[in-house]
């Protein structure tokens, strides 16, 4: 197995590890990749991920860009390490609970809090599990939770997952929450309210009927937490799961990855065509939908006519 310095690692993730080699000239001695880093995570905390540039980020520090270069050598492994410096290590009061199901809801909301701190953060590409020590921290953390449990290292893994993609979506419907707030000056019953109105209007009871249903209900007005909801049917089906195997049940198989045409077959000019068809054909079935609906809403009206006039 090679040693971490062995590996021919890109130079973010070796920055993040601490196992890049230093620059052996520099502007100033106070320039450092931490600097760097500290200057690009409190622009896109201000303004957002999108105004970080080299340029933006050697202004904030009195320098040029280039200069930059010399410590972090492209705009990619400077978004790692801010995605690295605002994710932190996890709080050790995640594992203070007995049960791993309390750690596991903690887990939760520490990393939603991290979301809410630097929402820029949920506009980073995902390419990926990211390998840097933070990152590596949270998951070892989230396993620590389990380690008690019946569930194999593959199922452990599978629900820090779970919980960590409930805190991703619940962090970007938050964030957005948050920056509606901030750009409209508009409360949370204001927003909410406005885009149950929206709904309202645009959603019928001939075309989504069970939405709209739902919408007459005021589940959009229902102030309770539906992510939380979530998250804890979720713990439900994993406590069920892992009751099983305490009385000896045997571990579900875990199924394969869904897998995607290949960069080859998404090149291919006839398959690109046979996807612009299915397309094409599905528009084509919501149009042909719509009208039938609108025919059955007129011979309704057309029958109810004639009995009124006979």
């Amino acid at each position: 197995m090679s040693e971490p310095g062995e590996l021919d690692l890109p130079r973010g993730i070796a920055l993040a590890w601490g196992i890049a080699a230093d620059p052996q000239r520099g502007p100033k001695r106070e320039m450092s990749v931490e600097r760097i880093v500290e200057a690009a995570v409190e622009i896109a905390d201000a303004e957002g991920l999108a105004a970080v540039s080299m340029s933006a980020v050697a202004s904030r520090l009195g320098y040029t860009p280039m200069s930059l270069y010399r410590y972090v050598s492209a705009k990619e492994d400077l978004v790692l390490l801010m995605q690295e410096e605002a994710t932190g290590l996890p709080p050790a009061s995640i594992l203070e609970p007995d049960g791993w199901r309390e750690r596991l809801e903690r887990l939760y909301r520490e990393l939603v809090n991290g979301y809410l701190r630097h929402p820029w953060v949920l506009d980073v590409p995902i390419n990926g599990s990211p390998t840097t020590p933070n990152s590596a921290a949270w998951m070892d953390t989230g396993l620590s939770a389990l380690a008690d449990t019946p569930l194999s290292y593959d199922e452990r893994l599978a629900v820090v997952l779970l919980i960590t993609g409930h805190s991703y979506w619940t962090g970007r419907v938050l964030a957005g929450f948050a920056r509606t707030q901030r750009t409209t000056g508009e409360g949370m019953a204001d927003i909410v309210g406005r885009e149950d109105a929206l709904y309202r209007e645009l959603v019928t009871q001939d075309a989504y009927p069970h939405l709209r249903a739902a919408i007459d209900a005021g589940v959009f007005l229902d102030e309770t937490d539906p992510f939380a909801f979530s998250v804890a049917r979720s713990l439900d089906g994993v406590a069920a799961y892992t009751a099983s195997l305490a009385q000896g049940a045997p571990h579900e198989p875990q199924p394969e990855w869904i897998t995607l045409p290949g960069a080859e077959l998404a090149a291919d000019k006839k398959f690109r065509e046979a996807q612009r068809g299915v397309r094409d054909a599905e528009r084509a079935l919501r149009e042909a939908r719509r009208h039938e609906r609108q025919a059955a809403r007129e011979a309704a009206e057309r029958l109810r006519r004639a009995r009124t006039d006979s």
